[in-house]
């Protein structure tokens, strides 16, 4: 029977690594006929064409199914010179306020949610802890109103999520992505009006050499922001929460000593990353692995499969929480590396640290777990914790 990957089917979210393995060893740079486009799955490829934004450009859109109107307009479906300048722009406005400014809050957010648990034997990780702080924190960032939180929320986690009998987004999730939008559209007009410390009034005064961001790169900017804010944080948790579950070992380290909080948080990027795939598109013909792939062809990175590649990390497929892998690609690479992993990772060894004290033993008590519905993402939509 002839090779296949399908990044929509639900066995592939359960469990993508032997198929990875095989695309790695067997066809490195492989057509799959389900996604319709080609497929790059070793470390070195996927490296090279995150650095390469040349031939393998984001501007046609970076994710697996874009959303119209998307691509060409935010930081992550864009190429150099428009990338630069929407990043510089960007980063003046994040540097200031996002890192100085998260530590207290994310405490606090944490405190709040731990004593909502604190009776539970049983606690969902994603919906009960990790998720609510990861919105606290974009809120308290973004200054928002808390009246909208939970809409907020829901629509962030629907827009990340593909259809998989249509393999494409459905019409739910269109409509998360046109609230969102819209959501985002009133939010920048009444920040222009009513100006604060926070990081959206940063977006809409952010100036170099007298340059500003438009309207619309602001509001597409906040839009993607909060889908990738509130998915990617929480994911990224979650599947953090899910390595120490199934390796208490690990686990037990953290408890003894903090301190190896962030190489574990490497490893688990390395090991079990939320980003698994995202999109670029080939702009000259190009050769690798014996096969043409033809400008305009659309390729996958898959970022799960660099991340597990031998040839590049010894033992793989071993959670080691001393390996210090630090040129995993589990924020991206090149120019379009993860604008928000700084302050991704400081909330995360946050929220770890307060985690661990306050429930240093726990097991997971779903063997089979539901992963959210994604071409591009990979993390629990349930993750049930059992203390002790």
């Amino acid at each position: 029977m002839a090779f296949r990957f399908d990044p929509y089917a639900p066995e592939t979210d359960a469990n993508p690594f032997p198929a990875y393995k095989v695309l790695r060893d067997e066809y490195p740079c492989f057509w799959s006929e389900e996604a319709g486009m080609w497929v790059l799955s070793r470390y070195d490829d996927v490296l090279a064409a995150l650095t390469n934004w040349r031939v393998y450009s984001s501007s046609k859109g970076n994710l697996i199914d874009e959303f119209p109107g998307r691509a060409g307009s935010t930081l992550g479906s864009s190429d150099p010179p428009r990338h630069d300048r929407l990043r510089a722009l960007i980063q003046s406005a994040m540097t200031k306020r996002a890192l100085d400014h998260v530590l207290e809050p994310a405490r606090a957010s944490c405190a709040a949610h731990l004593a909502e648990i604190a009776d539970l034997d049983v606690f969902d990780f994603v919906n009960d802890f990790g998720s609510k702080v990861t919105v606290d924190l974009l809120f308290y960032l973004f200054a928002l109103p808390r009246d909208q939180a939970e809409q907020v929320r829901d629509n962030a986690v629907l827009m990340v999520q593909t259809d998989a009998t249509t393999r494409q987004k459905s019409a739910e999730h269109l409509a998360a992505f046109h609230w969102m939008a819209d959501y985002a559209e009133k939010l920048v007009q009444d920040r222009k009006q009513n100006p604060g410390d926070d990081l959206l009034s940063g977006f809409i005064t952010a100036e170099i050499d007298g340059e500003k961001l438009l309207d619309k790169e602001v509001q597409l900017t906040v839009t993607t922001l909060i889908m990738a804010g509130i998915e990617s944080l929480s994911g990224f948790m979650g599947m953090f929460a899910l390595n120490l579950a199934d390796h208490p070992e690990a686990r037990r380290a953290l408890v003894a000593d903090p301190a190896l909080i962030p190489d574990a948080m490497e490893e688990s990027l390395r090991f079990n990353t939320s980003a698994q795939r995202f999109k670029r598109t080939v702009m000259v013909d190009t050769q690798l692995h014996g096969q043409t792939m033809r400008a305009g062809d659309p390729v996958m990175l898959a970022y799960g499969s660099a991340n597990r590649d031998e040839r590049m990390f010894p033992d793989p497929d071993t959670y080691d929480i001393a390996r210090k892998p630090r040129r995993h690609v589990g924020f991206g690479g090149g120019v379009h590396s993860c604008l928000g992993a700084m302050l991704a990772r400081v909330a995360c060894q946050v929220v770890f640290e307060e985690l661990l004290k306050a429930v240093p033993e726990f097991t997971r008590v779903d063997e089979k777990l539901s992963w959210v519905p994604s071409s591009n993402f990979r993390s629990p939509q349930v993750l049930r914790l059992k203390r002790g």
